[in-house]
């Protein structure tokens, strides 16, 4: 963290800084000195929740509205000195259910943001947060940077194009891009209202409200669970590296864990709550990667980012948050 003194007074934009990573983002940003403007939908759809910047709103410029409005973001990018481009559709079968809007969300506003870059800030950094769906089914573990890309969903897909075209404003306009793919971010700040942009949310709501837990099959498949501390250091290592200037970095963690032990510990943890082992859904069937779990020795070589928070300490700080803050959650 030894580098993260250069934000002090830099402008920072953040997209979807009012959802789960972009919030907690912001939070350590404004520590940090910088001067932090937010833009967010607010879309009922996704996770932005103006409690997320609670006792930093007064301190940040906000503009509730969409990245993909190109007038609003050619003026917004004058000036800035970091993006970090985290608006997206994180849903795996709402982007089956609806593509066109996957479409627009996940591909369409990060060629409005790159187009706007390249006319009117061509020296700012951009840090895009991409997703392990991007991989699809592994054909080895752990999966590195190298590793083919088939994703399953259109969410992946999506993911993967906009990733791609990040790569391509670096190699020919050199507007300097990063990715980070990331996998199973938790902790403080989530959506809550629903399953549908990660399960371990919704497990650890279903614990705390004393309800079962469905875990489909067997529940063995691996994961790394990474807590969204360790996930926003990443995020402002790589932007004040320029060995990271288009480059891709997947993050992980040393010691996946599986889907039936994760929802044990929660139950722990919360003192509450109850399994259920149920046959596996079609639809969700059809998107299971099985075992998952990444190589990040790229982020620990080039950037020195390994990932500090334990998976124990890092759910029971996410349970201690939700118990305090629950009411501005579970709508």
């Amino acid at each position: 963290m030894e580098r993260l003194h250069i934000f002090s007074g830099k402008k920072v934009m953040i997209t979807g800084g009012m959802g789960f990573i972009g919030s907690n983002l912001a939070h350590q940003l404004i520590g940090l000195k910088a001067r932090v403007l937010i833009i967010d939908s607010l879309s009922p759809l996704y996770g932005g929740n103006f409690f997320n910047i609670k006792g930093i709103e007064d301190k940040c410029k906000i503009f509730i509205n969409n990245v993909s409005n190109q007038i609003l973001i050619n003026n917004l990018v004058k000036g800035q000195d970091f993006i970090f481009n985290l608006v997206g559709q994180r849903s795996h079968i709402d982007s089956m259910n609806n593509p066109l809007l996957d479409l627009e969300t996940n591909c369409h506003s990060h060629l409005v943001l790159l187009e706007a870059c390249k006319r009117y800030n061509p020296g700012v950094k951009i840090v895009f947060a991409g997703t392990r769906t991007q991989y699809g089914s592994p054909v080895y573990l752990p999966v590195d940077e190298k590793h083919p890309m088939n994703p399953l969903d259109i969410s992946g897909i999506n993911k993967m194009a906009a990733e791609a075209y990040h790569l391509l404003y670096y190699r020919n306009y050199g507007i300097k891009t990063t990715s980070l793919r990331l996998t199973n971010v938790y902790g403080p700040r989530h959506q809550m209202k629903h399953s549908r942009q990660g399960f371990l949310n919704w497990f650890i709501r279903l614990a705390m409200d004393d309800e079962k837990i469905r875990i489909f099959g067997d529940g063995r498949q691996l994961r790394d669970f990474i807590h969204v501390e360790d996930v926003v250091r990443a995020f402002l290592m790589v932007a004040v590296n320029k060995k990271t200037d288009g480059q891709v970095f997947n993050l992980g963690t040393d010691n996946p864990v599986s889907i039936i032990y994760a929802a044990k510990l929660i139950v722990e943890l919360a003192g509450s709550g109850k399994i259920k082992r149920v046959p596996f859904p079609e639809k969700n069937k059809k998107i299971e990667v099985g075992d998952y779990y990444s190589d990040f020795t790229k982020a620990k070589e080039i950037v020195g980012w390994r990932p500090d928070v334990s998976f124990r300490d890092g759910l029971k700080m996410t349970v201690d948050y939700y118990r305090k803050n629950k009411r501005h959650y579970w709508k």
